[in-house]
Order: structure tokens, then sequence, then C-alpha cells
């Protein structure tokens, strides 16, 4: 038996609660983790949302796009008894069951050993979020950005990839400029390495001229809609922006000119399906670029009883910096 977070429906609402479960509810795979500990993260929000949140494809559900453990039980030669491991996207928690919950079963083709130096729960710390920002940071710097080059911006820099990328980009020697709405964020931004913080006013309107001032040698943007569409015509020639989220919309009411007149890139990055060897160097530079004093500072504790409070605040911007779930709490 154990515990886990149950998704189930109720009329047209979806219902979260606490339940124990048999073993043999686990779906098919072919590594059994016993689940340490996992994270809270927008789509894990939309999950428990009353409907689902449109990502919830089959009843009952156990959401939980990431978690760390110990590996229980293993048809897969890669993996054995007794091994830490660590699981990120491949649409775990959506249409498939995840992290919450005290045992999770999976293909061994989506996880990756837990990188030596990092415990399970620094992990979580990391999580979904801290990988994504790692992915974001790897490709602004395949495209060219190094220190030298001037600001770097970080939008939704208060949440779960913004604050990851504001320390990685900070303890790599960058001058970090932080998005946020929130003024009470400003000192938690600073003390992950912001340099200077801007208001979120200054980039939400719509784009007026397709170019602004060349101002930012590049962006990791989890905003996207018009924030984002403001950001490329801000961008310093051969500038680039790693979009990794949407918290602001989908569309991008954007101008082709920045792209034709000063060479811009937008790099999409997605962290569900990348390939193995991508994970492995994400996770080994996050060991070594992230001061894990900063991603300390980021934790918040929270157990399964916690998480439906928790989804409903992170879907309006309420949940700072990482929320790391201890499934046996």
């Amino acid at each position: 038996m154990f515990r886990a977070l149950v998704l189930e429906k109720e009329g047209d609402a979806a219902v979260a609660r606490v339940r124990e479960l048999d073993d043999s509810a686990l779906p098919a795979g072919d590594v059994t983790v016993a689940v340490e500990y996992s994270t809270l993260n927008y789509k894990d929000g939309l999950a428990l949302s009353p409907n689902g949140g449109g990502i919830v494809r089959s009843w009952p559900h156990v959401g939980g796009i990431d978690f760390a453990g110990t590996v229980e039980a293993s048809s897969d030669g890669r993996y054995r008894q007794g091994d830490k491991v660590v699981l990120t996207g491949w649409r775990v928690g959506e249409v498939h069951w995840g992290g919450y919950a005290q045992k999770a079963r999976v293909k061994a083709d989506w996880l990756v050993p837990l990188p030596a130096g990092l415990t399970t729960r620094q992990a979580m710390a990391v999580g979904t979020a801290g990988f994504t920002a790692m992915l974001a940071v790897m490709a602004l710097e395949e495209h060219g950005l190094t220190p030298e080059k001037g600001e770097v911006l970080v939008t939704g820099a208060a949440g779960g990839v913004g604050s990851v990328a504001v320390a990685l980009l900070a303890g790599l020697g960058y001058q970090v400029a932080a998005v946020t709405g929130r003024a009470e964020t400003e000192g938690y931004l600073r003390d992950l390495g912001a340099a200077r913080i801007v208001p979120r006013e200054e980039l939400a309107e719509t784009v007026k001229r397709p170019m602004e001032s060349e101002t930012w040698a590049g962006c990791v943007d989890a905003v996207g809609g018009a924030m984002l569409a403001r950001v490329l015509g801000q961008l310093k020639y051969g500038g680039s922006v790693a979009a990794v989220g949407l918290a602001g919309g989908a569309n991008l009411p954007a101008s082709v000119i920045p792209f034709l007149l000063r060479g811009v890139n937008l790099l999409g990055i997605d962290s569900v399906n990348a390939p193995y060897e991508r994970r492995v160097a994400a996770w080994g530079r996050l060991v070594r670029d992230l001061p894990m004093e900063k991603l300390e500072a980021m934790v918040r504790p929270a157990g399964l009883a916690d998480l439906p409070a928790l989804g409903a605040a992170i879907l309006k911007g309420g949940v700072q910096g990482r929320v790391v779930v201890d499934v046996n709490a």
C-alpha cells in the first residue's frame, strides 16, 4: 500500500484527496520508484484545478510532473534496486501518473540517474522549473550570449523557472534584470542575484513600435504574450530570447522586423521531450553552476495535503520560488 493525492471526477468537477492505494493500482512501466520528493509547477496547478486544467486525460489520476526517489524494482538493466533517480517531463503527471504519491511506475527511458552531489530533496528544489531554466541558459549561451554583452532579462522572475534562472545567470557572472509585478519580491530577487528590478507594468503594454532601444543582450521569458513581443523589440543586435512559458498568454502580437533588421532569435525551450544526453548535460551544469545556498533560499516545503490550495495559488501568481513536496510527510 502507498499514499497518493488522487484526483477523481465528481460530476463535472475534479476533487483531490489523499488516499491509500494498492501497488496493483500503479500503471504499467519498467521501473517502480519509491518517491521521496516532488514539486509544484504551473502544470500541476492546472491539473489540480476543478476541471483538470485540460491536461488530465483520464480519471482517477495522480499528478506531479516530476519526482526524485529510489528504485524499488526494475525490469530494465540500466537501473537496479537502490539506485537514486530523477524524472522530469514526458507528460508524467498529465497523461501518466506522476510524483504526488509514495510510489511511481514509469518507463526507464524517462529517468536519469540522480547527479552526484545532489540529494533527492535538492534535485526537486531544482525540479522541472530549474531544469528548464538550465536548458534556457544553455540555449542562450549556444547562441552567443556571454556576460560582457550586457544585461540579461528574466521575466516572471519570482516564479520557479525565473528564480532559478536569476540565480544561475548571476552565479555565471551576468548582470540580471528581473521582472516582477509584486513589489514584495524585490528583496528576494536581489538576494538571488538580480542587479535590477523591472516593474512588470513597464513591459506589459502592447507593442507600439516594432523596435525600441537596444537594451537586453538576452532574455529568459516565462510569460509570453505581449511581454515577449515587447522584449523582442528591445533586444540588442543578434540577441536571443529563450521562451519557457506562457503565463501571460499563448498569442504573440509581434512584428518580424526585429528578426529581419536586428537578427534576433526566438528560442523555444522544450523540457518535456528533451533527449537523454541533453538532460544529463543540463543536470551536470546545474550541479556545477547553481549556487546551492541560493537554491535553499527558494524552497517552500509542503506535503500532499497542502497541494490543492497551493495549486490554486500558483495559477494566480501567488507562489514564490520552489515548492518542494515531501510525499512521506
